[in-house]
């Protein structure tokens, strides 16, 4: 580069009117940063796109142009303008589109700051944080897994606050900013957009127990034994919860940890033959390194002790010490599961994240594990859920998922059809498990019969990661996520141009697909643009999501890597809500209600699908549909379009928009019908979904309804499901569960009067 500092004596004005001497070194790192925000390095090469020499190119040109137009002074957006335009002379576009991104932006977080309205409302937001209650305040309610009154609560929702108007400023288009804040879109987890986590992930357990793991703090050994196969899972979900926005899933639980209960057996079994062996005074007669040589081959937990026969030889009494022994050592591998179970149950809706502030957000799936190993894992796991929290209290955490298969689990002459049974009786006392179904059309189509990698694992809240348009020979769930998901208001545009507020005998579907469509571009340009964000964020940002391999190939990276080669497995999701409301807006009647509505209803998401698809198909990414999980943006949504277009019967009149593709609570129909009308949607929403079926009663009273209700979600290809139902909660004791006439927590009985002392400790909020 040529030396500026003698050649060009000029003054710089900058924008708030100083005046500095001129340093060509700050425009040569201006140049290098618009060119390091798009520079790659080939996967096979190694080399980067652009170097030094590119730079240098550009350097030059702009220095020649100031020599030959400026003699005293120049002003600083001068200089950017010059920069521009030498980037554009030169045929550096993506660069010049970078930089001139870069300058809007800026612009943009200095006009919040000079924006005395902008400027009131924040404030107003932070004061709102620091003085008042949850229960006062909405934002300190957001995330309702975050308790907003405690004192590391409010620190983080003033840091949600803070980022949120700084990603709005700084980070994204204008354009972005305007239709989230004015309720046409709604941008999840914006507060996480400047450190470019991502959203969730499908945590394979048995790649981190392989090798071990480190959190940051030391290396964990590799487990070796059921309590610390479940005491590193809990660890592993809690550390990688601090790297990620969202929620943390398990996709094939029971599989995960069945090693872990044939190595406890094998050192169970070891210990009782040698202790049975010692009390009978035959050890001298027998090598105990030989026995425990063999019990090491063992590849599972049923087996015939008739393949030790070579050792104990013609030994009858030998013989029944190794049975008693065999009995034993099962008896306590079962009840170090169980023990195991509790634990593992116990720490996910104790143990704390994200400074401690927030517990982290956990699922599992499992069931079709028909090993004896994994089918112990699987009961001990429901009895745990079933036995409930140190008061008896239904645990949360985590949301568990019941994968239901035939040939597995289904009918009674499955191999798991036991594990079945207990599940349903479990939620119906406890609302969990939910379940899933892996022979809905569209997960069987990823199924390998023997591979479990290909079954189709969930999120608790319904998302669902499987195709992967960038690799398709790891069409599976493990070791991906969803990166991020923006949801569209579809009420607001039903309403725009439905009959519900025009003088027209029908809707004009031409606009609102006109419309749709275009919000739908619009929010594919978003996600893209937070992908960018993400993509160019580092290995070492993400210490234990990429550094210990969590994310799939994580490990392959050097820490200073960049991440696009393996973010690009991950799921870019556009979601919705509020159908029926959609739907009774545009022709005044919700697919609950006609065959008509039920038409249109499906050729919507089947249109939002389909736009999906061609982004997918476009970019190389793997953009998906979901039905969007976030009940409070129900009620965002609603207050927005309420405000602007009054109350509108069946469509603004409530409280809130209806869940996604959801028949209405409200409306009164039969459990068949509604799961009818909402099944074919599952087919259409690969990002996510889920049916929900309200029982009033007690369902631990009727398993054998509570069962049919699965089987018809299954018969009618739900791809997820789940039965919710009262969950009683004693004033006394605290106890949380179906309670009948006592209070198994403390054996009140229904009509027994409360002791005065409780009444005084009740916190009823009066």
């Amino acid at each position: 580069m040529i030396d500026t500092e003698e050649k060009l004596q000029l003054v710089v004005i900058k924008r708030n009117g100083k005046k500095v001497d001129f340093d060509g070194t700050k425009i040569a790192l201006a140049i290098k940063k618009g060119f390091d925000s798009v520079n790659e390095q080939d996967e096979e090469t190694g080399k980067y796109k652009y170097t030094a020499a590119d730079i240098t190119k550009v350097y030059n040109d702009v220095i020649k142009t100031i020599e030959k137009n400026y003699t005293e002074k120049i002003k600083i957006e001068e200089i950017q303008d010059l920069i521009e335009e030498s980037l554009n002379k030169k045929g550096y576009e993506e660069v010049h589109d970078s930089f001139s991104q870069y300058r809007e932006r800026r612009a943009q977080s200095r006009e919040m700051f000079v924006d005395d309205k902008r400027m009131h409302k924040f404030l107003k937001t932070i004061e709102g944080l620091g003085l008042k209650t949850a229960n006062e305040d909405d934002a300190k309610r957001e995330n309702a897994n975050i308790d907003g009154n405690t004192a590391m609560g409010t620190m983080l929702q003033y840091g949600s606050t803070i980022s949120k108007e700084f990603a709005k400023s700084y980070l994204m288009k204008k354009r972005f900013a305007d239709a989230h804040d004015n309720g046409e879109i709604h941008i999840h987890d914006m507060d996480f957009l400047a450190m470019g986590t991502t959203t969730c992930m499908q945590i394979e357990l048995d790649r981190l127990f392989k090798k071990g793991f480190s959190t940051g703090h030391g290396h964990l050994r590799p487990p070796k034994d059921i309590s610390s196969f479940g005491a590193l899972a809990a660890i592993a979900i809690q550390a990688n919860q601090n790297d990620q926005h969202g929620g943390q899933s398990i996709p094939a639980f029971d599989y995960y940890m069945a090693p872990g209960v044939l190595m406890t057996f094998k050192k169970e079994f070891k210990q009782q033959v040698n202790d049975f062996l010692d009390l009978e005074g035959l050890l001298s007669h027998i090598s105990m390194d030989r026995i425990a040589r063999e019990i090491d081959k063992l590849e599972s937990i049923n087996f015939s002790i008739e393949i030790f026969e070579p050792i104990y030889k013609d030994s009858d009494e030998i013989k029944r010490l190794f049975e008693k022994a065999y009995d034993k050592a099962l008896a306590r591998t079962n009840r170090k599961t169980y023990q195991t179970m509790e634990a593992f149950v116990h720490n996910l809706n104790t143990m704390h994240s994200r400074a401690g502030a927030q517990v982290p957000f956990s699922s599992i799936n499992f069931g079709t594990d028909i090993s004896p190993e994994g089918r112990m894992v699987s009961m001990n796991f429901l009895r745990a859920t079933d036995e409930g929290l140190g008061h008896g209290e239904t645990p949360i955490f985590p949301v568990s998922i019941f994968k239901v298969k035939e040939g597995v689990n289904y009918n009674p002459e499955d191999p798991n059809y036991d594990i079945f049974k207990e599940a349903c009786k479990v939620s119906a006392k406890r609302l969990f498990p939910n379940f899933s179904f892996l022979d809905a059309p569209f997960n069987l189509e990823y199924y390998r019969p023997g591979d479990y990698r290909t079954e189709v694992g969930y999120m608790g809240c319904r998302t669902r990661v499987m195709a992967d348009v960038t690799d398709l020979n790891n069409q599976t769930t493990g070791g991906r996520g969803n990166l991020s998901f923006t949801s569209i208001n579809l009420p607001r545009i039903g309403i725009k141009y439905g009959i519900c507020l025009h003088e027209r005998d029908k809707a004009d579907m031409k606009g609102f697909y006109k419309e749709l469509g275009e919000l739908m571009e619009l929010v594919r340009d978003q996600l893209l643009e937070r992908f960018e964000i993400q993509c160019n964020k580092r290995s070492y940002n993400f210490p234990f999501l990429i550094g210990e391999g969590v994310w799939t190939d994580g490990e392959k990276l050097k820490p200073t890597d960049r991440m696009r080669k393996i973010l690009k497995h991950g799921t870019l999701t556009i979601g919705f809500i509020g159908l029926a409301e959609t739907l009774k807006a545009l022709i005044g009647e919700h697919h609950g209600e006609s065959d008509k509505a039920q038409k249109l209803g499906l050729e919507i998401i089947k249109f939002m699908r389909e736009k999906a698809n061609e982004f997918a198909k476009e970019y190389n990414l793997n953009f998906t549909l979901i039905a969007t999980p976030a009940e409070g943006l129900s009620g965002r949504f609603v207050n927005i379009d309420r405000a602007i277009y009054g109350k509108i019967k069946g469509v603004t009149d409530r409280e809130y928009y209806t869940n996604s593709f959801h028949v209405p609570v409200y409306y009164n129909t039969t459990i068949k019908h509604k799961l009818e009308i909402e099944a074919p949607y599952h087919a259409l929403t690969n990002g996510g979904h889920i049916s929900y079926i309200e029982f009033d009663g007690n369902t631990a009273a009727n398993i054998d309804a509570f069962m049919g209700v699965i089987r018809m979600m299954k018969e009618l290809g739900i791809g997820y499901g789940a039965i919710n139902h009262p969950v009683d909660r004693d004033p006394v004791c605290g106890y949380v569960g179906v309670i009948g006439d006592v209070c198994p927590g403390c054996g009140r009985k229904e009509f027994e009067a409360i002791p005065l002392e409780e009444v005084k400790n009740l916190n009823c909020g009066c």
